[in-house]
């Protein structure tokens, strides 16, 4: 009797499933349809941005090898790798065109360090070291507003560009004759934890050296 009864209770359990499918076949169809779509269009965007990359590789050592054969005029090259946004290829081209003096407007430079760190998709501390690049670029012509705007985010952090931000402040400070703020800098070093004994140590000669009574 028992036996009868599971037989009967499996029958009408695969009768259900078996009329689900064919009540919701549509449904289901487009559920599966969106699915293989959405598949093929990872895999095509991975293999898109594989070939861009491959591309843009090709670009830029091409470019490294006019400059050094003597072909000076390649700006215009890098800086459309540089507008390609790509994480790798992109800061590469940037340097290459800052290092040989391939640029030279300020406003130009800045333009490309904010699509560099903000635009690239570069990891964290990728992008919060090209943050403290800016900086350092800027420290020799910007005001005190302008430089802490730029390295507030690090200053702010527990990046581990947040000692190099504090140094560069200090250092800042102390060029431009404010003391006092340099000191505060140096000692926020000084004190900070997690910072190499390295930089702790640069900013503790600073003060037994400027700051001494």
């Amino acid at each position: 009797m028992d036996e009868e009864i599971d037989i009967i209770n499996t029958n009408t359990r695969n009768e259900k499933i078996k009329n689900f499918f064919i009540n919701n076949r549509k449904s289901l169809i487009g559920v599966l349809v969106v699915i293989i779509l959405a598949l093929c269009g990872y895999f095509f965007y991975e293999e898109f941005q594989t070939r861009q990359k491959a591309k843009l590789a090709d670009q830029y050592n091409l470019a490294v090898i006019k400059y050094e054969s003597g072909q000076k005029d390649i700006a215009n090259e890098l800086k459309t790798i540089v507008d390609a946004k790509d994480s790798t290829y992109s800061p590469l081209a940037f340097y290459f065109l800052i290092d040989n003096n391939l640029i030279t407007s300020k406003e130009e430079i800045n333009q490309y360090f904010d699509l560099i760190i903000n635009e690239s998709s570069l990891d964290e501390e990728t992008r919060n070291l090209n943050l403290f690049k800016k900086g350092l670029f800027n420290s020799d012509f910007a005001n005190e507003n302008e430089l802490l705007d730029i390295l507030n985010p690090l200053i702010k952090s527990k990046s581990i560009w947040k000692p190099h931000a504090l140094y560069l402040m200090a250092e800042y400070y102390l060029a431009n004759n404010q003391k006092q703020k340099s000191k505060e800098f140096f000692e926020l070093l000084v004190n900070l934890e997690g910072a190499s004994q390295k930089i702790k140590t640069e900013a503790q000669k600073r003060l037994r050296a400027d700051f001494s009574e």
